[in-house]
């Protein structure tokens, strides 16, 4: 039987958090090990990557599958190994899976998406194969690799790449695929009216840049506009609104400092960069993000929610358009959370990355008094 937990949301910032909701939290699937991403198929069942390089199918009970076979080897050091997971949006159809991952090739380390097919059986992937390299490869370092996948309503898959760490200023460099948000086809293959295509010495793929770490990619579904949350130094997590060809600043500047205490960049803003929407000081470190729109939970349609690593626990962003209007902070100190997603039955499932890795799942609760 699940374990339940019982919390109480805590009231944030702004008029629109007045009214606090209750919800509990049960402990849906367990045995995972630092689960990162995951993927509702249509028949409510969970593919969820696990970092070290296993793909597991979570049934609509809970229950964990063993390994999928087909899963290509992974470079599983530092913050890299299989990373995330997103369905075709015809995947009832073509059974179509993308992955993303840090991979090992000659000259170093790189985000690397891949396309493969799920098995009629849900047992295997099948056909894994490599559609795009974030070059150049880094010898040095295992960090920053980005590698959130999002479907636009547009048709095009976007990408985000992290700068890799080391070398910061790969993510102002519009010939490197580093620390940028990629937009492509299906096949990884460019798109002719992305806002680099046609300017000699860049890569055609880059849809924005000056990003340094972006683990968070959801399209709003009321304006159709992406939102991205990004891992900022010490201070200075952001929530950006991305429009094509902009830059965003990393690591020109900053609203954070590097981790000994030192400035980086030229201050916090530029008049030629954009400007996050949200801003984080001290730091939550904002993973996963999703919009919300289910029944469940009334009161949060709307909201922005972002699984935060430190402090660990769940934001609630309300919005407003494509304006951030409060925060609220759900925390009870189960680990690290690093995706979260609606499911199919208007609830919302937690990844926490931790070696003992579980899936939580926010139920409505008994009204607070």
């Amino acid at each position: 039987m699940l374990r339940l937990l019982s919390l109480l949301l805590l009231l944030g910032t702004g008029s629109a958090l007045a009214q606090p909701a209750a919800f509990r939290v049960t402990e849906f699937a367990t045995g995972l090990e630092h689960p990162w991403g995951a993927a509702f198929l249509p028949d409510g069942g969970l593919l969820v990557t696990e970092r070290p390089g296993r793909l597991r199918l979570v049934g609509r009970e809970g229950q964990v599958s063993p390994p999928l076979a087909g899963v290509p080897a992974v470079e599983a050091q530092g913050q890299g190994g299989l990373l995330d997971i997103a369905l075709a949006p015809d995947f009832a159809r073509t059974r179509e899976v993308y992955l993303c991952q840090a991979a090992l090739v000659q000259g170093g380390a790189l985000t690397r998406l891949l396309r493969a097919r799920l098995s009629p059986d849900a047992a295997a992937l099948e056909e894994a194969t490599p559609i795009l390299d974030a070059t150049p490869p880094q010898a040095q370092g295992r960090n920053h690799y980005g590698c959130r996948i999002a479907f636009g309503p547009d048709g095009a898959l976007y990408l985000s790449t992290g700068d890799r760490y080391v070398t910061k200023m790969r993510a102002q460099r519009l010939d490197d695929l580093g620390g940028k948000v990629l937009r492509l086809a299906r096949n990884g293959a460019a798109l002719a009216d992305n806002p680099f295509a046609n300017r000699p010495g860049a890569r055609a793929e880059i849809f924005t840049h000056g990003h340094r770490n972006p683990q968070g990619l959801a399209f709003n579904p009321w304006t159709g506009s992406l939102w991205e949350a990004e891992f900022g130094p010490r201070g200075g997590d952001e929530i950006n609104i991305l429009r094509p060809g902009r830059n965003y600043g990393w690591p020109v500047v900053t609203h954070g400092i590097d981790y000994d205490g030192s400035k980086i960049g030229e201050g916090a803003s530029r008049p030629d960069m954009e400007q996050p929407i949200h801003v984080w000081v001290p730091s939550v470190s904002p993973s996963g993000i999703a919009f919300y729109t289910g029944a469940a939970f009334p009161a949060w349609r709307g909201s922005l929610f972002v699984a935060a690593l430190n402090p660990p626990g769940l934001v609630r962003l309300t919005t407003e358009g494509d304006r951030v209007t409060g925060e609220e902070r759900l925390p009870w100190n189960q680990g690290r959370l690093r995706d979260v997603l609606q499911g199919p039955d208007g609830l919302l499932y937690l990844l926490t990355d931790q070696a003992r890795g579980r899936v939580l799942r926010l139920e409505p609760g008994t009204s607070p008094r």
